[in-house]
């Protein structure tokens, strides 16, 4: 069934006619971990599933590429390019809405807000990662959730409540650690006070998310937060509890539209196709397909939007490349079919694999279930028996699983992190055409921020403005470099260990 999915390519992406002079929206769409080699995988993956020749939506609204590096490193986490992508500027691996001394930076979202537009995060991870968190909270690492979450329902944030709309996982950062789903390692009900003191719609109700789609209905600010955790792959994604990343886009689009035309305003708005990331972590060609796929059928229907109201633009661009993807093997071929017999992610078939181990099976019965629910399930055939043993053995089973498929099907991964490739920029409506070649990635938030007629220099000194706020994330900090040299060995460990691998 899920196959079918891919005749969504078929449709036409013909550019229309432009009539506005001056874009009142923007969308920036971020594929979290979406390289060029991703692009490629997915394209040859639909062309065999469909016997076509069809491109993916995104490869007519490609107009550039943009360079990823950090303040520290030539090699990007999706923290420091959230922050250069949101506040035009560079900073450290790990920073989330600080430059390199720590010190808070105004961005494009919060410019947005203080001159009266209405704004947005749509994530498939926590509302409280990285990327969603690089737009609207200011801390010193990444790993602060808990602060992250107070300061995007404005608990904590020295702007007040910058965020009207907000839909991802992340639900245990909002609950007191007495509740058994929490996060968090104190007493702080966020949800209730978002409810209480913000005026937040606050729910987790896929029905409640149904009605929303009904704009006319809702109230902002609106918050849709389904998951505990991350929300699930796409490919082991059940409806009935969670909405497609295309579904979540569109109804922020409507909601925040309707919203910002009562209020004779525009809307700035971020997506994040978050797990197309986690999916190259995880060495998961499954995983990392059926985001990609969703990816693209989220963009094709924003551009549709688009269409439909020209003063609004969407760019689109990934952080970083993940998990180094390469396709081929000695006998100059990739092997799409390999990927058509999985049901579900590497993880959803590990997750079984546990299971399995706290009962008492036989030897013999372990071994025939292992290649019939686990390995047959992900589309695993011919299975050895070193094969069975080393996923016994690893502690890793989901990557184990992963790998596997990867080299049935001439797939390959160099890394279990980033990659400093250059990423590929999208663009659709006004004025995108003047991005066309290649840009760093803090071009685009100036960008963004000139076409929308924003100040981020305002938006900064109001929060460099508050010495308090300041001086806590600068605490912070230190404290963060006080464990690093500690950090950094304990990764060298690891790195050695992985290369005697």
């Amino acid at each position: 069934m899920k196959l079918t999915r891919t005749s969504i390519f078929l449709a036409a992406t013909a550019m229309p006619m432009i009539r506005a002079v001056k874009p009142n929206n923007y969308v920036f769409f971020l594929p979290d971990g979406y390289g060029p080699a991703s692009e490629t995988f997915a394209r040859d993956y639909a062309n065999y599933v469909d016997e076509s020749t069809i491109k993916l939506p995104v490869d007519n609204l490609a107009i550039g590429y943009v360079r990823t590096k950090s303040l520290d490193s030539l090699v990007t986490d999706s923290a420091a390019a959230a922050t250069a992508y949101a506040c035009g500027i560079k900073t450290n691996n790990r920073a989330i809405g600080v430059d390199g001394d720590n010190i808070p930076c105004g961005t494009v979202l919060e410019a947005a807000k203080l001159d009266g537009y209405l704004t947005g995060l749509v994530v498939t991870s926590r509302i409280t990662h990285a990327s969603p968190a690089g737009f609207a909270a200011h801390v010193a690492d990444r790993d602060m959730e808990s602060e992250i979450a107070e300061q995007i329902v404005g608990y904590s944030h020295p702007l007040g409540r910058v965020v009207d709309v907000m839909m991802g996982g992340g639900k245990c950062f909002f609950l007191p650690k007495s509740n058994t789903d929490s996060c968090r390692d104190d007493d702080l009900d966020l949800w209730s006070i978002a409810e209480d003191v913000y005026h937040w719609t606050m729910t987790s109700s896929r029905a409640a998310f149904d009605s929303a789609s009904d704009s006319d209905a809702v109230d902002i600010p609106f918050a849709f937060i389904p998951a505990s955790g991350h929300m699930a792959y796409e490919v082991d994604r059940d409806p009935q509890l969670e909405p497609s990343l295309t579904d979540m886009a569109i109804t922020a689009l409507d909601i925040l539209h309707r919203k910002a035309k009562e209020q004779d305003t525009g809307f700035f708005l971020f997506i994040e196709a978050s797990r197309i990331d986690h999916g190259g972590h995880a060495h998961d060609p499954i995983a990392h397909l059926y985001d990609i796929l969703e990816y693209n059928r989220a963009m094709l229907a924003v551009k549709r939007w688009v269409d439909d109201n020209d003063d609004t633009v969407l760019l689109s661009a990934a952080d970083h490349e993940c998990g180094g993807l390469t396709l081929g093997v000695p006998d100059y071929a990739w092997y799409p079919s390999v990927l058509t017999h999985a049901d579900h992610s590497a993880q959803y078939y590990a997750a079984i694999y546990k299971n399995m181990r706290s009962f008492n099976y036989s030897a013999a019965m372990m071994e025939s279930t292992l290649v019939d629910r686990v390995f047959g399930g992900y589309g695993i055939y011919n299975v050895t028996l070193a094969e069975i043993a080393g996923l016994a053995i690893t502690n890793t089973p989901a990557v184990f699983l992963g790998e596997l498929l990867s080299s049935r099907a001439g797939i390959n991964w160099s890394t279990l992190g980033h990659t400093a490739v250059d990423v590929t920029l999208f663009g659709h409506g006004l004025h995108t055409e003047k991005l066309v070649g290649n840009h760093d990635n803090t071009d685009v938030c100036h960008f963004m921020a000139d076409q929308l007629g924003l100040d981020l220099g305002k938006a900064t000194r109001r929060l460099q403005s508050d010495e308090s706020f300041v001086a806590s994330i600068r605490s912070a900090a230190n404290a963060k470099k006080f464990l690093r040299p500690f950090q950094h060995e304990h990764e060298d460990d690891i790195i050695q260990a992985h290369h005697k691998h």
